[in-house]
């Protein structure tokens, strides 16, 4: 069977990401950190592997029409990756949208928001819906106040 890995292109900071992400997701990266040049290393994440690549200047660049999306149980988690990942010059997006320093988007999703925006009665799940879009980093504790109305 095939399998997908996402393959971020850097010009020269892959070994800086590298870092960061296995920091805030308290991982070890495989493999040597990229060196200058065009080289690679790789990082296994809680149910994705990522491959970082120092390859020059790109054409193109990280944009929001692509993210990581990161789902998590509580809200000590939302805030410590959120934290991390908008540290030193990171930017915090909409409803649990952000850009690292490096301008990779992720998404920071607690599992809760599903379970509340999934409830068959639409208008408490639009409360939660409507909270959330007024809200960068998600904060359980609202979004549950908003379910319960």
């Amino acid at each position: 069977m095939a399998s997908v890995t996402p393959f971020l292109w850097f010009e020269d900071q892959a070994a800086e990401a590298l870092a960061l992400y296995a920091s805030a997701f308290g991982v070890v990266p495989e493999g040597p950190a990229p060196g200058p040049g065009f080289v690679m290393g790789s990082l296994s994440l809680p149910g994705l592997d990522l491959t970082l690549f120092n390859g020059g200047p790109a054409p193109f660049g990280f944009n929001e029409s692509m993210s990581l999306f990161v789902s998590v149980e509580t809200q000590e988690e939302v805030d410590h990756l959120w934290e991390a990942l908008t540290a030193e010059g990171g930017h915090p997006g909409r409803c649990g949208w952000l850009q690292d320093r490096f301008g990779v988007s992720w998404q920071i999703v607690p599992t809760a928001l599903g379970r509340l925006m999934g409830d068959p009665d639409q208008v408490r799940a639009g409360r939660v819906r409507d909270a959330m879009m007024g809200m960068s980093k998600l904060q359980i504790d609202e979004l549950q106040s908003a379910y319960d109305g």
